[in-house]
C-alpha cells in the first residue's frame, strides 16, 4: 500500500494445490506450526522409505513455491500441480519452484536479503553441479539456528541440489507418493473448509477497511509501509492456521495465504479437541507468558522492553511471544523499527467461552 487512503486491489484465489505443498511443509516442521509431532511423523511414515529419505534430506533448502502455485490454471488442485510439475524438464523443476523466497509469517528486511542470497547459491550450485564450503557456512549461519539444522544436514541438501536432474525426478516422486498415501483423502476433507474460509473473507472485505481485513485474516498481524503493494492475491490455507504466508510476487503484487481452519476443528482428522483451544490453554499455562499478557493488557511493548521488565534474555522473550502469537492471543505491528505487541482481548475472551463450549459439547466460536 503506497497510500493509506487508497486500498489495494484484492484478487481472490483458491486452490488445494497451495495446501499440497503447505501441508507437507508443516509436516516436516510440526512444532513450529503447533502440530503434534507424533501425528506428523505418522503421516510422513506413509511415504515410501526412498522418497521419505530424499524429502527429509532436502528439506533444509525446501520452501513453499507460492509464486509458482499462483500461476497454475483452474481448478488449481493437487492433480493440476502434479501435472504442471511433470511438464517441466527434470533439471529445471526445483529451480522453477525455488524462484521465490521461503515464505513465513513475517521477515525483517535483513532476512529477506538472506533468502535472496540463498536463491543465488542454489542457482549456482545447480548450474555448476557442485557447492563450495562457504555455501555451507552461509546456510548454517543464516538458517541453522532457527531450524536446528546441522552442518552435515545442510551438506546433504546441497548434494541434492548439485544433481538437479535427479533431484527434479525425485521430488516429483515424493509429491506423487505423498498425494497417493495421504493428500488425496485430505484434499476432500479440507476443500469445503477452504471454500467456506474464502467466502467468509470475501464477505468481511465488503464491510471493513483493508487494514482491518488483513489484521482479521492474519489473526493479529498489522504491517507497515514497507509491505507496499497495489494488488493483493489472497487465498485460504488450512494447515498453517493461524499464521499467514505472504510473498512479493512482483513490484506491485503481494500474495497472502491466510489460515482458514475454524476454531472448532483440529488439523488431525477425527480429533475432537480443537487445535486452537489446546494452543491457547498451553500458552496460558506458563507463568512467564501470563506476565507478558498482563503487561500487554495496559500498553503495547517491544520484545526488548518486555525482556527488561522480566529480566530475561530477548531470545527467551521472543520464544514466549511466538507461542502467544501461535495461539492468536497477541497482535503485533510491523509499522515500527522493532515489532510492538498488543494483547488481543477478544481472543482471550474467546478462550474462556470456547473452553466452556467444548466442555458443554457446544459449537466453539471464532474470536469477534
Amino acid at each position: 500500500m503506497t497510500n493509506k487512503n487508497i486500498s489495494p486491489e484484492i484478487i481472490w484465489d483458491f486452490g488445494t494445490a497451495y495446501e499440497l505443498f503447505i501441508s507437507l511443509h508443516v509436516l516436516l516442521e510440526p512444532e513450529y506450526f503447533g502440530i503434534r509431532p507424533s501425528y506428523a511423523a505418522s503421516v510422513r511414515a506413509r511415504i515410501p522409505a526412498t522418497e521419505r529419505k530424499l524429502l527429509e534430506e532436502m528439506y533444509p533448502l525446501l520452501g513453499v513455491p507460492l509464486k509458482w502455485l499462483s500461476t497454475l490454471p483452474a481448478p488449481k488442485d493437487a492433480i493440476t500441480a502434479l501435472w504442471a510439475l511433470k511438464q517441466i524438464p527434470p533439471a529445471q523443476r526445483m529451480l522453477t519452484l525455488q524462484q521465490v523466497n521461503e515464505p513465513c509469517d513475517y521477515e525483517e528486511k535483513e532476512l529477506q536479503e538472506k533468502h535472496v542470497k540463498l536463491n543465488e547459491i542454489l542457482l549456482r550450485v545447480a548450474n555448476e553441479r557442485k557447492w563450495q564450503p562457504e555455501d555451507t557456512e552461509f546456510l548454517l549461519k543464516t538458517f541453522g539456528k532457527k531450524h536446528a539444522f546441522k552442518k552435515d544436514y545442510i551438506e546433504r541438501a546441497l548434494d541434492w541440489w548439485s544433481r538437479p536432474e535427479e533431484l527434479g525426478e525425485g521430488f516429483l516422486s515424493v509429491l506423487q507418493a505423498y498425494y497417493q498415501e495421504f493428500f488425496e483423502e485430505e484434499e476432500k476433507r479440507i476443500e469445503p473448509v477452504l471454500r467456506a474460509g474464502l467466502e467468509h473473507a470475501q464477505a468481511l472485505a465488503s464491510t471493513v477497511s483493508f487494514e482491518e481485513l488483513f489484521t482479521e485474516l492474519s489473526q493479529g498481524l498489522q504491517f507497515g509501509e514497507e509491505m507496499t503493494a497495489s494488488k493483493f492475491i489472497i487465498a485460504p490455507a488450512f494447515w498453517t492456521t493461524p499464521l499467514v504466508f505472504f510473498e512479493k510476487i512482483n513490484r506491485d503484487t503481494m500474495l497472502l495465504t491466510f489460515g482458514a481452519r475454524p476454531a472448532d476443528m483440529s488439523v488431525i482428522p477425527g480429533e475432537i479437541v480443537p487445535d486452537a483451544l489446546v494452543r491457547s490453554l498451553k500458552a496460558l499455562a506458563d507463568p512467564t507468558r501470563l506476565k507478558i499478557l498482563r503487561y500487554l493488557t495496559n500498553e503495547s511493548l517491544t520484545p526488548s522492553e518486555i525482556a527488561r521488565r522480566l529480566q530475561l534474555r530477548p531470545p527467551t522473550v521472543t520464544h514466549h511471544l511466538k507461542e502467544l502469537r501461535l495461539a492468536g492471543l497477541v497482535e503485533f505491528s510491523l509499522m515500527h523499527e522493532e515489532n510492538r505487541y498488543t494483547i488481543r482481548k477478544q481472543a482471550l475472551n474467546a478462550v474462556y467461552e470456547n473452553l466452556n463450549s467444548f466442555l458443554q459439547g457446544e459449537l466453539i466460536k471464532e474470536p469477534a
